[in-house]
């Protein structure tokens, strides 16, 4: 097993984690400034990543991941992790499309602000000479620009399909019955080279745009 690559891959975990929370944090805040306070009633609405964790999809598979891809296994690549869904009651938003989009892009706007923040830090540890705070930083705005991105795929149950579903005023009954092959399509879909190359680019590209407004 490769060490180095085991170290990096928990290192890129531990960025999992914060990043995660604050992405269901947001989905759970905006429902609730919708009109939907579910989450809110569960106590999803907080920053406390315990409330976010889900023992198979933040725990479990995401370390089996780091430890196959460790080891060199190619199956690393047909495993993805996942926080605790947040719920939301459609019919208590106040505008049930659109406000389901809002919804659902709440996540991936939180992982752009997020990062933001974060390179700002990054900027502080270069300034510094903190090459651990540049390398931490850098690692969480990497992570937290491609969870945004990745959640983005219009496949469901991921953001993206809501925005999709809300554009062309899907049935919510079809939704649901394309959500139940969902993990299947995705796993599909990271397989494709296309696809992983898309997010790649709308990652950098982003991560480049924030750099530049940090004269970075």
């Amino acid at each position: 097993m490769d060490q180095s690559a085991l170290l990096n891959g928990l290192l890129l975990y531990l960025c999992f984690i914060p990043v995660l929370t604050f992405h269901e944090f947001a989905h759970a805040w905006m429902a609730s400034k919708c009109g939907d306070d579910t989450a809110k009633n569960l106590g999803r609405v907080s920053l406390n990543p315990a409330v976010h964790i889900d023992t198979i999809g933040t725990i479990v598979l995401p370390l089996l991941a780091v430890t196959l891809a460790a080891a060199g296994s190619g199956l690393a690549g047909f495993i993805i992790g996942w926080g605790k869904p947040v719920p939301v009651n459609i019919s208590n938003l106040h505008n049930p499309r659109r406000d389901d989009t809002l919804v659902a892009l709440a996540g991936p706007a939180m992982n752009i602000l997020l990062a933001a923040v974060i390179m700002g830090a990054l900027k502080i540890g270069i300034l510094t000479g903190s090459h651990i705070l540049v390398e931490m930083c850098n690692n969480l705005i990497l992570v937290s620009l491609f969870l945004c991105f990745f959640n983005l795929l219009p496949i469901p149950p991921l953001d993206g399909s809501h925005v999709l579903k809300n554009a062309v005023n899907m049935p919510w009954e079809t939704y649901m019955r394309l959500a139940q092959y969902g993990f299947i399509f995705i796993i599909i879909a990271i397989q494709i080279p296309q696809v992983r190359a898309l997010i790649a680019w709308a990652t950098f590209l982003t991560y480049q745009f924030l750099a530049s407004l940090y004269h970075l």
